[in-house]
């Protein structure tokens, strides 16, 4: 099945002479959850924007469903829902006047039923008769995505959509998106919420400095550099290494308090067991055992670093 959006080559540089994209080639699939995580002025912004057709890519192209973003641009924004960052709303309209006129926008004919069903799923039902201004930050934040889905697009950008959401509606919103996912719907999400990446992602994008500098299916990237950890609380303090155990991945933490044993999950043998009987046959004796798992917010941290 072809990419349903195909970037090549793009980069975009300003009249400063500062270079916001660098280079992007980045294929996205159908009915997706594709998470672009970076640090604050990576380009996130700038790079959905400009598959938006808000800005102009400086140089490269842009695919979407097999038209070009420029020459076919009726098509490809007509298939393209957006959440921005910002909340931009006429604070005096209601808000099923708001999303009734988004969806009028697009040349789109009236279609109550329609509306009333985005509503509900986003919990604003109640809340259609009520002015903007006479909503909380999280309740604009949902009419900005009923906004954006007004139009029935098979496209959706989510630019930062749970920002300032508390912890329950920020859930609901991921389920709202993993349903839109199974209707078909591709979504490609930046967040600083490195656990509503892990949470919903399909595949995770890594941007900085204008650079992709990763781009893996999630569960590949946990598997390929997330590291699981045998933790052992000693009962006598360690001061070195035994000489048998070299051949271990090992290290002593906490004043020599805690062994630490690195492993590859994906490995046949783990080694735990042969590390166990050398711990007893060196009668070093531990009270406690428990392991640990990289997340992708580990992950994330060190490949940014390790970019720098």
């Amino acid at each position: 099945m072809p990419p349903i959006i195909q970037i090549t080559d793009v980069n975009k540089v300003y009249a400063s002479g500062f270079q916001a994209l660098n280079n992007i080639n980045l294929s996205i699939k159908p009915a997706e959850i594709f998470a672009l995580l970076g640090p604050n002025g990576a380009g996130k912004t700038t790079l959905i924007s400009t598959i938006c057709g808000i800005i102009d890519a400086t140089s490269g192209q842009i695919i979407v469903d097999g038209k070009d973003i420029v020459s076919g641009y009726r098509h490809t924004r007509e298939l393209i829902g957006l959440v921005p960052q910002e909340l931009t709303t006429d604070a005096f309209e209601t808000v099923w006047a708001t999303v009734s006129f988004s969806r009028g926008l697009f040349g789109k004919k009236s279609n109550p039923a329609f509306i009333e069903k985005t509503l509900k799923s986003l919990s604003l039902w109640d809340k259609k008769d009520n002015r903007m201004m006479e909503l909380s930050g999280g309740m604009k934040r949902r009419v900005m995505i009923a906004k954006a889905l007004s139009h029935e697009p098979s496209i959706l950008f989510l630019d930062e959509p749970t920002a300032g959401v508390d912890v329950e509606l920020r859930k609901d919103m991921w389920q709202l998106v993993r349903q839109l996912r199974n209707d078909g719907v591709t979504i490609i999400l930046t967040t600083h919420y490195i656990e509503e990446a892990e949470e919903i992602a399909d595949r995770i994008g890594v941007i900085k400095s204008g650079q992709l500098i990763l781009v893996e299916d999630k569960t590949a990237l946990m598997n390929q550099l997330g590291k699981k950890q045998l933790i052992l609380d000693l009962k006598e303090p360690l001061t070195e290494i035994p000489v048998n155990m070299a051949d271990f991945n090992l290290h002593i933490k906490n004043n020599g308090l805690q062994l630490i044993y690195s492993y590859d999950t994906t490995e046949e043998h783990t080694g735990i067991s042969a590390l166990l009987q050398q711990l007893s046959a060196a009668c070093i004796q531990f009270k406690d055992i428990k392991t640990d798992q990289s997340s992708l917010e580990d992950i994330f941290v060190s490949l940014v670093r390790e970019s720098t």
